[in-house]
């Protein structure tokens, strides 16, 4: 066998490649078979979420169990990194003793950190938006099998919004404003595009930070731009006089969202949070709760916009039963006694 690093691990992600890998892994593995007389042991890691954002640099953990056991001579640990892309496998990098190689896209991208002989995290480097998603990793040492997933998300989340006058009434300065209002700001389009990716669907198109206008649709159906298949649709840019909705984009907060039960008018779910030490939630807190930190209640609220709205992270019947979701109920008259409040307390 050639002592190069293609002689190691094939030519590469395609099928012949995936293929020579494979046959070596299985010549190793039964070599292995033959050093040990180990127990097989498989560890199944629970999935692990990193939150982040275009351009930082993570690390994705991955570690063998320390082990008094003998380990099988000089081969050292085999480390598989994938990328699961619309259940796909995707290879990242391959790691076998002194030989690696990193594939495709991920070349001079990613690298093991080897903190210790233990280690086989990843470290993703500027980190790109075909990078978010789920990795699994493997590593075999002897008899031992340790399985890892990791999970890149996008720390923030995109919200489609639009003030109680209705539908498409904001132009490009209006919708910097309405966002800035609900603790946010425009989204970018990268933003949206990830937020399209990790399920957003809405048929109103809206503002971005650009100047260009889009919408996001998983679901595609006729009055969303017709049955063609999924994607982020476009209006390219727009006359900034022109009205549209907004999407905003918030990266969270440092503090709680909390709701009171009571009925209240909406002066009175104001005063009820100052009472608290706390101010009527924004909708852009909402869908942090919601979306960052997996907030579920299925009671209607008032917020700081004079909407009502409630969240649901896990759908059940009468709360939202096809989706998790942050449910609008609308934009009652204000004097009507028709729910409780959703406060925001910020930590000191």
């Amino acid at each position: 066998m050639p002592g190069s690093i293609r002689g190691w691990f094939g030519e590469g992600p395609g099928p012949k490649g995936k293929e020579r890998r494979k046959k070596m892994i299985t010549i190793i593995a039964s070599a292995l078979v033959c050093l040990s007389l180990f127990n097989n042991v498989h560890t199944a890691e629970g999935r692990t979420i990193i939150l982040a954002k275009p351009g930082d640099d993570v690390n994705l953990p991955c570690r063998l169990k320390p082990s008094d056991d003998a380990v099988f001579g000089g081969l050292g640990n085999r480390i598989s990194w994938i990328k699961v892309e619309n259940d796909v496998e995707v290879d990242v990098l391959l790691s076998m003793g002194v030989h690696q190689v990193e594939y495709e896209r991920f070349k001079k991208h990613v690298k093991l950190l080897k903190a210790d002989e233990n280690d086989a995290t990843l470290v993703i480097r500027n980190l790109r938006l075909d990078d978010f998603g789920i990795y699994k990793c493997e590593v075999v040492e002897g008899m031992d099998d340790v399985v890892n997933e990791v999970e890149i998300k996008m720390h923030g989340v995109v919200f489609p919004y639009q003030p109680n006058l209705g539908r498409y009434i904001l132009n490009f300065h209006d919708a910097e404003v309405a966002c800035s209002e609900q603790d946010a700001v425009l989204a970018s389009s990268e933003q949206l595009h990830q937020a399209w990716k990790g399920g957003l669907d809405w048929c109103n198109a809206g503002w971005l930070s650009d100047g260009t206008v889009q919408y996001p649709i998983n679901k595609p159906r006729v009055p969303c731009g017709g049955k063609v298949p999924p994607g982020v649709r476009s209006y390219g840019r727009r006359n900034k006089t022109s009205r549209f909705d907004a999407f905003c984009y918030t990266a969270g907060y440092n503090g709680e969202v909390f709701f009171v039960d009571q009925k209240l008018n909406f002066t009175e779910a104001v005063q009820v949070c100052e009472n608290k030490g706390a101010e009527l939630a924004k909708v852009g807190h909402m869908f942090a709760a919601w979306k960052l930190k997996g907030y579920d209640r299925c009671d209607a609220g008032w917020l700081a916009d004079g909407s009502v709205r409630y969240p649901i992270s896990r759908p059940r019947m009468k709360c939202s039963p096809t989706e998790a979701a942050v449910r609008h109920v609308g934009f009652p008259d204000k004097k009507h006694k028709l729910c409780g409040a959703y406060c925001y307390r910020v930590h000191q």
